[in-house]
């Protein structure tokens, strides 16, 4: 026997299988895939987080169309939301977006830590205004208000090697500094990064305040970036001191007494060299000596590589480092014999080429 259906029930079980159908969509490659971009400077960590347009998809080649078309010069008109003309995504899909751990500056202008959107307007001429947005979450840039602002470079356009699928990259990185690229088609777009020195003195600062502060290594590290780059002596000593009153040792001494000798206090600087020498390891008074060349204070370190062949009179490193010293000193035949000393010692590999390099820099053709 037939029976009739309810049609109120029929309607509501379609429209929930719709609504589970929806549900339950699978998750597709995307044409342009989501990528991430991540490099340290100095003690900043850099984060992008992209969309991977292409060129050539498929037997789709834009070649030659990307800049000026698929990426108008100036602001691009807007179909969606508020109407208004927008800059470009820097990308495709979700908003770009750049994190930076501390702050940072962008060409030259500071920027506070945190998370930004990343747009760009192109100009024909080549010049590209780099956007950093406080909104990053909208979608793509369709939604951009330039109140959200906060911070705007001008950069400028260069020509590079083809890359399909657009890409950022950083092109240098160095200590304290780095150059960001968005790469694509036969353009990249550079934008210039740096860390500041009192950055990186902040984050020493915070660092010993946590566990790092309560062992020696921590200031020790900190108090050696500042000789290494000659730079905030009065807090770095204090570091250095922080490290002696922990552990006591050639090391720890020697940190402070190149630190002295480098900020200028020179009677203080040798009071404490002294000291270390006194206590000093065979390695700890040969890396004081080689501090004591680099703050040009030769004759207090050729009397510490001397100490230490007198100590060590079978080791032939120490009359490869006295070596060097005579050369920054300008005496070269006395540095010839010492050299020649350190050979005769079947020396370690290390020293040894080290010792030969010397000698074919002074004009003497060393052979076994």
């Amino acid at each position: 026997m037939n029976r009739l259906i309810n049609q109120p029930l029929l309607f509501l079980g379609l429209s929930l299988l719709l609504v589970s159908v929806a549900a339950a969509q699978l998750t597709t490659p995307r044409p342009s895939p989501a990528a991430e971009l991540n490099q340290t400077i100095a003690l900043t960590s850099i984060t992008v987080n992209y969309s991977r347009p292409s060129v050539i998809r498929g037997n789709n080649d834009r070649t030659g169309q990307i800049w000026g078309t698929q990426v108008p010069w100036g602001l691009a008109p807007n179909a969606f939301g508020n109407q208004k003309p927008m800059p470009w995504r820097a990308g495709a899909n979700e908003n770009t977006t750049i994190s930076f751990s501390t702050p940072v500056l962008i060409e030259g202008e500071p920027l506070s830590a945190g998370t930004y959107g990343l747009h760009m307007i192109p100009e024909e001429n080549g010049t590209v205004t780099v956007i950093f947005s406080n909104n990053t979450s909208s979608w793509g840039s369709f939604w951009y208000e330039q109140s959200e602002d906060a911070l705007r470079v001008k950069v400028q356009m260069k020509d590079a090697p083809f890359t399909n699928v657009l890409t950022y990259q950083f092109t240098e990185v160095g200590l304290t500094s780095g150059t960001l690229a968005l790469m694509w088609e036969k353009q990249q777009i550079p934008v210039k990064l740096a860390v500041s020195q009192e950055t990186i003195m902040a984050k020493f600062r915070d660092d010993l305040r946590g566990v790092q502060g309560f062992g020696w290594q921590g200031p020790l590290s900190a108090a050696n970036y500042c000789l290494q780059n000659n730079i905030n002596h009065e807090e770095a000593v204090k570091w250095a001191d922080q490290a002696i009153a922990a552990n006591r040792t050639g090391q720890t001494l020697g940190m402070k007494a190149a630190l002295l000798f480098q900020k200028g206090d020179t009677e203080a600087a040798v009071k404490t060299a002294d000291e270390a020498k006194e206590i000093a390891t065979m390695n700890e008074l040969n890396t004081l000596g080689y501090q004591l060349v680099g703050a040009n204070q030769f004759e207090k370190a050729e009397e510490f590589f001397k100490l230490n062949i007198k100590r060590n009179p079978k080791v032939a490193n120490g009359y490869d480092s006295l070596g060097e010293c005579y050369v920054a000193m300008g005496k070269n035949d006395e540095a010839i014999k010492l050299f020649k000393k350190s050979l005769s010692m079947d020396p370690p590999p290390n020293v040894k080429l080290n010792s030969i390099a010397n000698l074919k820099r002074l004009g003497v053709d060393y052979s076994e």
